[in-house]
């Protein structure tokens, strides 16, 4: 089997990586992005790459809604997705002591997932661009007065040790990621039960609530429902919605009566529903 090569947003030991080794192995060959917008493009190239994942949504911050409108414009399809359970740790070069530590460099995001722990210090907080690269600077600068929040996959990398585990205020932090690959490289899986899609309704009164109606009339669970203006509107607003069926005689119902009730459709993607995995 050949080792496929992921796009990623972010470094090499983000959380990005982690969800890329549970969905291709531990030898998939990972494709680091600055930005999710690159991530498209290099997902969409046949002769770069076989796909990407991109994180969409977080329990705790919510959905990434920019991503969704990159989706939408893209050329890709979802094939499968992942619910990544997030643990934060603070890492330092081998040998420093808490005591030693004067200043943490990480995300703001993983920063303010840690806020409880860092105020219990007077450390100087440094912001970054990603957790991964925060590691990767502690360990080439060999600092013996810095440390790095980020995940375990990080310090294993570039040879940290983690001096506080799990430093992350609230436990239950999830991050869904997607599998995006090109539409002839879309596999259709038997076992799917999920589908992910987007709808624009007429914006009359009551229109929304008629689709959702003929939704749950087939019996299907609605998963997610993430509103997003329509650019160039006034104020109006399309759909993107996750739903899980039991059979492909109940998603073809649904998408049947979801077309007649819409002004368009659009499907991301027909898969099956991710597992929940520790970082």
């Amino acid at each position: 089997m050949n080792t496929k090569r992921i796009a990623i947003q972010g470094y090499e030991g983000s959380f990005h990586q982690v969800s890329a080794k549970y969905m291709f192995g531990k030898d998939v060959q990972v494709i680091p992005c600055a930005t999710f917008r690159q991530l498209v493009k290099m997902a969409e190239d046949r002769e770069r790459s076989d796909g990407a994942i991109m994180a969409i949504e977080n329990s705790i911050a919510g959905s990434i809604l920019p991503n969704y409108s990159l989706l939408q414009k893209s050329k890709l399809k979802v094939t499968g997705e992942v619910y990544l359970s997030i643990s934060q740790n603070l890492m330092v070069n081998p040998g420093v002591q808490l005591e030693d530590i004067k200043e943490v460099h990480s995300h703001p995001m993983a920063i303010l997932q840690c806020l409880d722990y860092l105020e219990k210090y007077s450390w100087k907080v440094v912001e970054t661009e990603d957790t991964a690269l925060s590691a990767k600077h502690i360990h080439q600068h060999k600092s013996r007065h810095a440390a790095a929040i980020a995940g375990k996959l990080a310090a294993e990398l570039f040879g940290l040790e983690i001096i506080a585990p799990h430093i992350n205020s609230m436990k239950n932090n999830m991050t869904r990621f997607l599998v995006l690959q090109r539409e002839k490289d879309a596999v259709d899986d038997p076992g799917a039960n999920k589908v992910s899609m987007y709808f624009q309704t007429d914006h009359s009164k009551g229109s929304l609530a008629r689709v959702l109606t003929g939704i749950a009339a087939v019996g299907i669970n609605l998963s997610k429902l993430q509103s997003m203006p329509i650019p160039g509107s006034n104020f109006k607003y399309g759909f993107y919605a996750d739903m899980e069926f039991e059979d492909r005689q109940q998603l073809s119902k649904v998408i049947l009566s979801i077309r007649t009730l819409t002004n368009s459709v659009k499907l991301f993607g027909i898969y099956k529903k991710g597992k929940i995995v520790k970082a």
